[in-house]
């Protein structure tokens, strides 16, 4: 190897590591920024519907839908769609219904498609029984404490607002997919919400949680304006922001279960995940390689063999990434999946590589086509 591919070698495995370095610690420093206030609510919290877009019985759907019917808010109303009559869930919610005699909790079922998008479909089918004109849409398999309605809700008070969302936290169910399942959540995912929050981006929205007026919702042409896309919790938050209001990220932190019975279920799943961030924000997920945190550290220091910063480097991201992990979950759950640390991140970096190959994703039993524009293209 001549001497000049060998400094351009150098120079680039060293500049590559101190990058994956810089970011890690920034996303530690962070995720350990964030804090909790405790300031009262207002004195009048606005009635609100939380509209729920069901598929099947999923594992502890019962639980997760309950923490919603569970809430200290003075007036709130909760919707539920499915496609089918005989869909599991349908079960779900009619035991909670006898549960909640007192709770106005409905049950939207109607099979009609409006575009690809299955759950947007859901919630347009799900309108007609939206009472009120503050609304909530979180995901099935979100789990929440009693005071979230009344701590997500008032900062919708401030008219120059258009979106409130929420940070989640991934709670793995058994096995040891669910648990990377969820440190890709934990570990990767939401540190790179709260560096972007920590340098002024609000360019998010997630589907654990997006709270707005009924108003805003109509500017931006109602649900009928996302029905293809795939990120349509991200095209919420997208188009209000044009329409020049701001979106807020909520102290709340909710619980979102992961579940991942294969290998194959938990590739398809980030895959999903990974495309669609590529066709929402391509320049954004070129450039996001570094959050992959040892892995680009590592690839610098192979890179740059002989450079003499990059195991100084390597070693600080190391233990940035050590710290990251434990500032994620309590101590607890920290040290019994240490052993998740290395695989998320070579596993990330493998998957996002991969992410480039090809538009194609599988979202429950059918196969999509990402577009460009986000939205998704059924493939027979």
């Amino acid at each position: 190897m001549s001497a000049i591919v060998q400094l351009w070698l150098n120079w680039g495995g060293t500049a590559l590591a101190a990058l994956a370095m810089a970011y890690t610690v920034t996303a530690w420093l962070a995720v350990r920024s964030r804090h909790h206030s405790s300031r009262p609510g207002p004195a009048t919290l606005p009635p609100v519907t939380v509209l729920k877009p069901l598929c099947g019985a999923e594992p502890d759907l019962y639980d997760c839908l309950r923490s919603f019917c569970e809430q200290a808010y003075p007036s709130f109303q909760m919707v539920c769609g499915v496609r089918d009559a005989d869909d599991a869930a349908v079960t779900v919610v009619r035991r909670l219904q006898r549960e909640f005699p007192g709770l106005d909790l409905q049950i939207a079922i109607n099979p009609v498609q409006h575009g690809s998008s299955g759950k947007v479909s859901n919630l347009i089918n799900m309108m007609p029984f939206a009472r009120h004109d503050h609304l909530l849409v979180a995901d099935s398999d979100v789990r929440v404490a009693a005071d979230y309605l009344a701590k997500v809700l008032p900062p919708l008070l401030d008219p120059a607002v258009g979106i409130v969302t929420c940070p989640y936290r991934g709670c793995p169910q058994s096995g040891p997919w669910s648990a990377l399942g969820s440190a890709f959540i934990n570990d990767w995912f939401m540190p790179s919400v709260y560096v972007a929050a920590l340098l002024g981006s609000r360019a998010f929205a997630f589907g654990a949680t997006i709270a707005m007026r009924r108003e805003v919702l109509t500017r931006i042409g109602g649900f009928m304006a996302i029905a293809d896309q795939l990120a349509d919790d991200y095209r919420l938050g997208e188009l209000t922001r044009r329409a020049g209001l701001r979106t807020v990220l909520s102290e709340v932190v909710v619980e979102t279960l992961v579940d991942e019975h294969r290998l194959g279920d938990l590739v398809r799943h980030e895959l999903r995940w990974l495309r669609t961030i590529r066709a929402v924000r391509p320049l954004g997920y070129a450039l996001s390689f570094v959050t992959f945190g040892l892995a680009p550290a590592v690839l610098g220091s192979l890179l740059a063999a002989g450079a003499r910063a990059t195991p100084a480097l390597l070693a600080i991201t190391a233990l940035a990434r050590l710290m990251l992990h434990f500032g994620v979950r309590d101590a607890r759950s920290a040290v019994r999946q240490l052993w998740v640390l290395p695989l998320t991140d070579l596993l990330g970096f493998a998957l996002w590589c991969w992410g480039f190959v090809s538009r194609r994703v599988q979202w429950r039993h059918a196969r999509y086509r990402v577009a460009r524009d986000g939205s998704a293209r059924p493939i027979p």
